[in-house]
């Protein structure tokens, strides 16, 4: 009887060792993406780590997400049977979570350029994310082989979404010597041949199945609309997110051509969050020019802090604070580019139950919603 136990015990154990590594995400992005690495940057003044960030997210306490729900990627992800990726720098992280939950790199305040965000101190740049990354593959060799890390890195899908930062807090703002070294089509170009680098970097790193996201319009973000002379989207801004969709959907068609076994996508999201700006009440929102999270009379109010005051309903805003949208925005937007790309479920199981009920979201004297 105990041989025949050892017998399935080192079967069992054959088939753990040997078997089929989940299929598992590698997010590179910025704080549209960022599920807590900015916590873990002390010096860092692009930070979602007060409340009421989070509020509608778990227990609803701050988790490093710059929104008062979840992600998009979250969403994108929990719909297609995808695990959610851990922060980098989440101190438990380890190779077993990593195997089965693939890691989150995105950082608020980080650009495809290493100076974009400079005034936030620290941020980690695509290439420091891609740097984080070469030392994820060296744990994970260490910990399963050289054949088996070639097959789990090949078969993962990999997510690229930066480049806002790099108009808004570098580009846009004189402070920074790219806005006096560059006109629009030199530094789109520059943004290209260093995007161009990065990537080839990835697959160079067994990335196949990569989609790059592109930038939505934002020059109608509340900053940037409190910061015209009429409260309305800042035309330049837009155009220059037009520009640069259009320069990075060329340059992913060239590399899905070129690289050898990629399926380089780009995801042009422009249209879909225009509309929900554009059309709010069409799609359940009533206010879609001003955060749900703000100081007061006081605008801008660069972050979202305890003495902010919230919204009546949170549902209701396309934005969470100056930046970013809100959790039912993301839920929006999420299932318009699963529905545009045609994202499949990588499982057979069901999608999860969806967002923060309205009901819950009316008040922070209510309690956050469970889901998250």
């Amino acid at each position: 009887m105990m041989k025949l136990e050892l017998v399935a015990l080192a079967i069992w154990m054959a088939s753990i060792l040997g078997g089929e590594c989940k299929v598992v995400q590698f997010i590179f992005g910025d704080s549209l993406s960022d599920v807590g690495n900015n916590m873990h940057l002390s010096k860092s003044l692009a930070q979602a780590s007060l409340p009421w960030y989070g509020i509608d997210f778990g227990n609803g306490l701050p988790n490093g997400r710059f929104t008062n729900g979840r992600t998009v990627a979250d969403i994108i992800g929990d719909s297609t049977g995808l695990p959610r990726p851990p922060a980098f720098l989440d101190p438990s992280l380890t190779d077993d979570l990593i195997l089965e939950n693939g890691v989150n790199y995105a950082s608020g305040g980080g650009g495809i350029l290493n100076e974009t965000g400079g005034y936030f101190i620290q941020r980690l740049s695509l290439n420091k994310q891609i740097e984080l990354f070469q030392g994820t593959q060296r744990m994970i060799i260490n910990k399963i082989g050289e054949e088996k890390s070639r097959k789990f890195f090949q078969e993962s899908q990999y997510v690229v979404a930066l480049g806002s930062n790099d108009f808004i807090n570098n580009y846009l703002m004189p402070v920074y010597s790219d806005s006096w070294k560059y006109n629009d089509q030199t530094f789109i170009a520059y943004l290209m041949d260093t995007l161009e680098g990065q990537l080839r970097k990835l697959h160079g790193m067994g990335a196949r199945e990569l989609i790059v996201f592109g930038l939505g319009p934002m020059g109608c973000i509340p900053l940037q609309r409190v910061l015209s002379t009429t409260g309305e989207c800042q035309e330049k801004t837009n155009k220059l997110a037009l520009a640069f969709n259009g320069a990075s959907s060329k340059l992913l068609d060239k590399l899905s051509n070129k690289l050898a076994n990629a399926s380089f996508k780009f995801g042009d999201a422009y249209d879909v969050v225009n509309d929900v700006i554009s059309n709010p009440y069409k799609y359940g929102f009533n206010n879609s020019d001003s955060p749900c999270c703000s100081f007061g009379q006081i605008r801008p109010a660069l972050t979202c802090l305890p003495a902010s005051t919230l919204c009546e309903d949170r549902s209701k805003y396309v934005f969470w604070d100056e930046y970013h949208p809100s959790d039912s925005a993301n839920e929006l937007i999420a299932k318009e580019l699963i529905k545009k790309f045609g994202f499949k479920r990588v499982d057979g199981t069901k999608p999860p139950a969806s967002a923060p009920s309205p009901a819950l979201a009316h008040s922070p004297a209510l309690a956050p919603s469970p889901e998250g």
